[in-house]
């Protein structure tokens, strides 16, 4: 129909080959009109299969384009697909994520309404290995990442200061500008935070949903949320109400365990301190674990302590580490990107 408006589909991608071929499936069996809609693919100069995988999917899709994304992180991924995206609603998609068939009209049918400038949905984190439901799990525990309303899920909707894989309309985004492409995590929330400083509302439905693919080992997890740690110090820098009491808590734990593990040989008070301190976590990290176990399966309860320190941990090791590297940037709120060409683009409809 004329009066449907055309959407763009954006996937920041690098290395996914192994994931490529089900999201973009995913995408191309959306119930909209398909003439309607286009899917942009900024591959971030992969080295695994993805881009094959990508062209094999195109000789049969000709809304499907590949593009090259030199920078290979996700801000300027979605940074060189805005350039060329034609649509009035912009949708992001994760190239390790499945949305439901539905994602994209329902994410067009939210925006229609003048009190929503982006819109996205609670996720669906899933594991495919013993290690990654365990990791999936503790993703979606209010112990494991403080209450984050799209990761532990939602029965109504509500506004929100951040949503994940968000559908915006194009006058959003031109408001708001091309996103920092300094930032190699957390650019979402730093991109929430500037539309609603604009006066714009996030909306949480539940009725959007998607599916994500945790990482499958320990240590991608760890990696993970060390960077999620580490860029979350430029976020601050940028701007210091995007910050919730809860992302400070990491932080505050590996610095006090820090501190009184220096003191402890030798002062008694600090000796107490600490084990007060770990036996402190200890309890409420049974406590997540069990109601973890119970709902996921008993025979994942001896992961459960593991990844929920390594998030925690990790999270709180990375900040400390992004304070000391960028402690002469407190100053510096710039936003890295190719403004002035992206402003012209994506002002163009």
């Amino acid at each position: 129909m004329p009066d449907t408006p055309f959407v763009s589909v954006l996937m920041p991608v690098r290395n996914e080959a192994g994931f490529i071929q089900r999201s973009v499936t995913a995408v191309l069996a959306q119930d909209y009109p398909r003439d309607r809609m286009e899917i942009i693919i900024a591959d971030g100069l992969s080295n695994d299969g993805t881009r094959e995988a990508v062209k094999a999917v195109q000789l049969l899709n000709p809304n499907v384009n590949l593009i090259d994304n030199p920078g290979k992180i996700v801000s300027t991924g979605l940074n060189a697909a805005l350039r060329v995206a034609k649509g009035e609603i912009i949708v992001r998609v994760d190239g390790h994520c499945e949305i439901a068939k539905d994602y994209v009209s329902r994410c067009v049918s939210h925006l229609t309404d003048a009190k929503v400038d982006c819109v996205g949905g609670p996720l669906e984190t899933v594991g495919e290995t013993y290690a990654a439901r365990a990791i999936a799990a503790a993703m979606s525990s209010s112990f494991g990442v403080g209450g984050s309303a799209f990761r532990v899920g939602t029965r109504e909707a509500k506004f929100v200061d951040t949503v994940a894989f968000p559908g915006f309309r194009r006058e959003t985004i031109q408001r708001a500008g091309p996103f920092d492409e300094e930032l190699v995590r957390n650019q979402d929330d730093e991109y929430s935070y500037r539309v609603r400083k604009l006066g714009g509302r996030l909306l949480l439905a539940p009725d959007i949903q998607s599916r994500y693919y945790s990482r499958a080992s320990f240590r991608k997890l760890w990696k993970q949320y060390f960077q999620y740690g580490y860029w979350k110090v430029r976020v601050l820098q940028k701007h210091s109400r995007q910050m919730s009491a809860r992302q400070f808590v990491p932080p505050l734990f590996v610095i006090a365990l820090l501190l009184l593990c220096l003191t402890a040989p030798f002062f008694v008070t600090s000796k107490w301190l600490l084990i007060a301190t770990l036996g402190a976590y200890g309890v409420l990290n049974l406590g997540a674990t069990i109601a973890a176990a119970a709902k996921t399966g008993w025979r994942f309860f001896p992961l459960f302590p593991i990844a929920f320190t390594i998030i925690h941990l990790a999270y709180g090791a990375g900040f400390l580490v992004g304070i000391l590297k960028f402690w002469n940037r407190w100053g510096d709120q710039t936003t890295r990107s190719a403004q002035p060409v992206l402003q012209e683009r994506i002002g163009l409809l």
